[in-house]
């Protein structure tokens, strides 16, 4: 019998929206399926009538992706490059090489929009061009430098560009807000107002401590966002968030943490918060702590199957920490496992969170994988990155009936 691996990971607040339950569709069934990853041969677990493909191996680092109207894949990366692939995305070149972490990129008409720790950058860039100058990329809008150095932009439906950031550590007084200066403006996601001279950003939800991956669901055209939460509450406590953020949102980071079904004030932060607990935004699903989502990517209609569609893919990095300390000290077979959740939607309400793809962390601890960015192709097929283990683009696609 195929194993079916459920990691049911729902909040109070959805539990009592739901019922307790929700009777739509059934989590997919997850097989073993082999990979042969250079002289090593591993196993993963994949919805049963998919194939796991690893495309290539020859990328350094890579993270967060975009796809380009032509069916190019562009990517940062932790190593400086950023990547270009044509169809079938098997033979990466580096599109240029950039210093100051260019963890990811987007574009739109014309131009090449770079994330990078001090801002985000552009460049002029028509799709299919091999390689781009570097000394024509220009600072777009500066963004506050130091901690948690990854940046995360992409372009709305609306045509406006968005970043994400987070604060500098655990519990750093940071917000988005009046009152605070440039550099402590951090921990959420921004738009860029570009009829300011020069263009500046404007808070758009405020108070994730640091949400890397943020998509827009289909069907509703809202932003819902992973966070990465603290380390100082232990190894379990508090979970990782996936939150819906709608403008102006407050989702309580540093000053509050969603704990056992309730919100505690968090005492590392001595500052007064600067929106009271009543404002703040609960977590629409959580996953274990520690294990560090990253990527986001909703399911168009069209891609995958029609159980997935708008339902959003998230990439689970696992954690550096183990047990029981939360510690990187303890063995490391306790450390949270890397993974592919599917966070399932119902009438545009995330009830559930499914694994989607499993078994990137052997039993000793090791890892031949951790994923970090996601994107759906335009042939309906999802793909994502791998930073560490098997540094490369990895393809999850439904077999034919």
């Amino acid at each position: 019998m195929p194993r079916i691996r459920l990691q049911a990971v729902l909040t109070a607040t959805l539990l009592l929206a739901c019922g307790g339950a929700w009777s739509g569709t059934a989590p997919l069934a997850l097989v073993g399926q082999k990979l042969v990853l250079g002289r090593a041969s591993v196993e993963a677990q994949a919805p049963e009538g998919y194939h796991l493909e690893l495309l290539t191996a020859a990328l350094d680092k890579p993270r967060l992706m975009s796809f380009l109207p032509n069916g190019d894949l562009l990517m940062g990366s932790r190593s400086g490059n950023v990547y270009r692939l044509a169809p079938p995305y098997d033979r990466p070149t580096v599109l240029l090489h950039l210093q100051g972490y260019p963890h990811s990129v987007a574009w739109r008409d014309g131009t090449l929009l770079i994330a990078r720790t001090d801002g985000v950058h552009q460049a002029p860039y028509m799709p299919g061009t091999a390689t781009v100058d570097p000394n024509k990329v220009t600072l777009l809008a500066a963004l506050p430098v130091g901690g948690h150095s990854s940046r995360s932009v992409a372009v709305g439906p609306d045509g406006r560009i968005y970043v994400s950031l987070g604060i500098s550590g655990n519990c750093s007084d940071q917000y988005l807000g009046p009152g605070y200066p440039f550099e402590q403006r951090r921990g959420g996601v921004l738009v860029l107002d570009e009829q300011a001279h020069p263009p500046r950003w404007r808070p758009y939800a405020s108070g994730l401590r640091n949400p890397v991956g943020f998509d827009w669901q289909p069907d509703t055209g809202v932003i819902y966002a992973s966070n990465n939460g603290p380390d100082h509450w232990g190894y379990d406590e508090p979970r990782e968030y996936f939150s819906r953020l709608t403008p102006g949102s407050f989702q309580g980071m540093p000053w509050f943490q969603y704990v056992g079904g309730k919100l505690r004030r968090d005492d590392c932060v001595s500052s007064r918060p600067p929106r009271p607990a009543s404002e703040v935004n609960l977590p629409v699903a959580t996953f274990p702590a520690r294990n560090a989502p990253l990527g986001v990517a909703f399911v168009p209609k069209g891609a995958l199957e029609p159980a997935l569609e708008g339902d959003a893919v998230v990439a689970l990095h696992g954690s550096w920490g183990t047990q029981p300390a939360g510690t990187a000290f303890g063995l490391p077979s306790t450390r949270r496992p890397p993974a592919l959740v599917a966070v399932r939607f119902d009438h545009d309400e995330a009830v559930r969170v499914d694994d989607l793809v499993t078994g990137f962390q052997l039993p000793s601890g090791a890892r031949w994988a951790r994923p970090a960015g996601v994107s759906v192709g335009p042939d309906g097929a999802l793909y994502f990155t791998s930073d560490a283990g098997t540094t490369g683009l990895f393809r999850l696609r439904r077999l034919k009936e």
